[in-house]
């Protein structure tokens, strides 16, 4: 028993690493702006990451994961020609009762399946622009389950930059992009009869497909800071409003961190009332919780200067009042 063990973990573990190198090497494929096989390759690869996870959640689970046919009491298996056994493909490790994966990312997934089907004999051109949300669902699907499932020191996106793709595009470039209208037909037929089957509340799942709205940066000069994201909650007015006028979208707003020089967080101080709070006060208790590590997000370097962000002039704030008798003038 002891040894059976041993080899269900050790190939469970083997499954898992091909299946997370697939996956890192679609989403490395698809950001490579010297390939423009991009879509096809994504698909094919992403199949085989997840078609891989499930195999090692089955494995763990002790589910079996090979067609066979039921002789008696007895199991035949299924072979390939070659005498190889044949293991459950995706769709089919998505169809099983003990399938771990929610309704809405099989949508995403049998439809990737699907698209799967219709290009594999056939060359396609300009499908990556109207395919890239669902193809950014399906990396952050995956990230979500190889997590929950096994061990979060598994997930992906420490391994990735932010989005599958979040290359800058031109106001010009945009416009052409949507005027693209020259899908294969039996892409568009297939893409248009899958969704028309798919309830809408699961059309509009960021789990089915992660769409977004891309806002200009406003920066007064180059290298004047790092880029930020910031995500508007789901029941805010300005999601609330987008959602009204463009339910294709998720509302994704890039805006500029304020900064500060270590002089001017003192200033600040001493406007509020904490005049004998100085230069040497500050260096004192940025030092103390060591604030220039990068991972607490208090500042960020530019260039060769240290700029504190609003979140630490909060803490020193915070700092003050509870010293209050000792830095108010």
């Amino acid at each position: 028993m002891a040894a059976r063990n041993r080899k269900i973990g050790s190939i469970k573990t083997e499954l898992l690493t091909k299946s997370r190198e697939a996956m890192l090497t679609a989403v490395q494929i698809f950001n490579n702006p010297n390939i423009q096989f991009k879509s096809e390759s994504f698909i094919v690869l992403s199949n085989i990451a997840w078609t891989y996870l499930l195999h090692a959640y089955y494995r763990t689970n002790k589910i079996e994961y090979k067609y066979f046919g039921q002789h008696g009491s007895r199991k035949r298996f299924d072979k390939t020609k070659e005498g190889a056994y044949k293991y459950w493909e995706l769709e089919r490790c998505l169809n099983d009762n003990n399938c771990p994966i929610d309704k809405v990312v099989k949508s995403n997934l049998k439809f990737l399946i699907g698209l799967r089907h219709e290009i594999e004999h056939q060359m396609t051109m300009k499908i990556d622009d109207y395919l890239s949300a669902r193809f950014q669902a399906c990396c952050l699907n995956y990230n979500k389950y190889i997590k929950e499932l096994f061990d979060k020191r598994m997930g992906i996106d420490k391994h990735l930059s932010f989005s599958l793709q979040f290359s800058s595009i031109e106001e010009g470039h945009a416009n052409q992009l949507r005027k693209i209208s020259d899908l294969p037909k039996n892409i568009a037929s297939y893409i248009n009869g899958f969704d028309k089957d798919i309830p809408d509340d699961e059309y509009n799942d960021v789990r089915y497909s992660y769409r977004v709205l891309y806002v200009p940066k406003l920066a007064n000069h180059k290298g004047q800071a790092d880029k930020v994201i910031e995500f508007l909650p789901a029941n805010s007015p300005e999601a609330e409003k987008l959602n009204k006028t463009d339910k294709e979208r998720t509302l994704i707003k890039e805006v500029e961190k304020s900064k500060f020089l270590p002089g001017k967080v003192v200033l600040i101080m001493r406007d509020k009332g904490f005049g004998k709070f100085k230069m040497h006060q500050h260096t004192g208790l940025w030092k103390k919780k060591n604030a220039k590590d990068k991972s607490k997000g208090f500042g960020v370097w530019v260039a060769k200067t240290w700029y504190w962000y609003q979140n630490w002039v909060n803490e020193v704030e915070k700092y003050c009042i509870k010293n209050g008798d000792k830095y108010r003038l």
